[in-house]
């Protein structure tokens, strides 16, 4: 058992994002089943489209945002909660003036992270 202060964890620029950064709040080495992430997506920014090999449970904590899964764009706001199964295209985009903030739960499985370019 732990506990920790989300004050006290850094937070990373996510570099495969634009204006996105993130904090792992439990990590795979402190959990034997799940991985606990924090993403903040700011004004503007997203992450481009790609797809996981893990599926991916989400919170909205605040701020909207357009999030695409599979063929469906959805508009998400706060108090919103997010399944992507795993291996499906999946992509965000923050559309309002304040950051987009989410919780993201991944079981601790191999991942492997592939960007989609539909050029």
């Amino acid at each position: 058992m732990f506990i920790k202060k989300m004050k006290d964890i850094p937070l990373n620029t996510v570099s495969a994002g634009e204006k996105t950064s993130m904090q792992v709040l439990i990590s795979a080495n402190e959990a034997p089943n799940f991985a606990m992430r924090r993403f903040i997506i700011e004004s503007g920014g997203g992450v481009p489209k790609h797809t996981n090999l893990v599926e991916h449970e989400q919170l909205v904590l605040r701020g909207k945002a357009e999030v695409g899964i599979g063929d469906k764009v959805v508009n998400v706001v706060k108090d919103d909660v997010v399944f992507i199964p795993a291996e499906v295209p999946h992509w965000y985009r923050n559309t309002g003036r304040e950051p987009f903030e989410f919780i993201c739960a991944v079981p601790n499985k191999e991942d492997k992270l592939t960007f989609i370019n539909d050029d």
